[in-house]
């Protein structure tokens, strides 16, 4: 493969905590190729959405570099990271985040919106997405008529609205029961091998990392490779 679309260089984080210092990640390292899905595994409280945070932009590390696409994020503006947020990284969380008040297509539409592209062709991407999702009847519907299975996948059709290169999912089924779960993941899988999209995917359940094609565990601030 050889196309890294995230590198993270020597990655530290510290939080204070009154008195004391918490050092969440200390020399973290990590590469994701175009086209390679990770698990990232780890205890509760290791510091995983710390990582998915600082790789997808919305943190910044205290030390330590990273590269998206090629670019050193480091060097960039808040306007410069925002822009390749938007347009390079789509983001699953383990709550959907849906807006309460816009249908699921809406909800698929918006952020295509905000990224500069026409609502027509906006419109046409979130009925092919929704389509792949099998929630095409569903896409008048707003959230709270949706079930817990459905408006994660409303999520992940958000997610991928704006063909971004990186996926970073944050323990996406973790708030769905285990049948639910596994039809989710099976379709987070298909869509994120299909459109060929690196992707770290932070989870709980050993059975659905075995899925992909490479666990990393976080453990003590660094990340080693394969499971706990």
């Amino acid at each position: 493969m050889n196309n890294p679309v995230l590198v993270l260089e020597e990655i530290h984080r510290t939080f204070i905590q009154g008195r004391s210092k918490l050092e969440v990640l200390r020399g973290t390292n990590l590469q994701v190729e175009e086209g390679e899905i990770i698990a990232l595994v780890g205890q509760s409280g290791s510091g995983k959405s710390t990582l998915l945070h600082i790789a997808g932009l919305l943190e910044q590390p205290d030390e330590g570099n990273v590269y998206i696409c090629g670019e050193n994020c480091n060097e960039m503006n808040d306007d410069d990271r925002t822009r390749l947020r938007r347009h390079n990284i789509g983001f699953v969380y383990q709550y959907h985040h849906l807006l309460p008040e816009f249908t699921a297509l809406e909800n698929v539409v918006i952020p295509q919106i905000i990224a500069g592209l026409d609502r027509s062709e906006a419109r046409m991407r979130a009925h092919e997405l929704l389509a792949w999702l099998s929630l095409s009847d569903r896409e008048s519907h707003r959230p709270s008529r949706l079930s817990g299975g459905e408006q994660q996948r409303v999520a992940i059709a958000r997610a991928l609205a704006n063909a971004p290169r990186l996926l970073l999912a944050d323990e996406p089924t973790g708030n769905l029961d285990p049948s639910i779960a596994d039809g989710v993941f099976a379709v987070l899988m298909q869509l994120v091998r299909g459109a060929g999209l690196a992707a770290v995917i932070a989870t709980h359940n050993h059975e659905l990392a075995s899925k992909t094609d490479r666990i990393v565990t976080l453990a003590d601030g660094i990340l080693v490779e394969g499971k706990p």
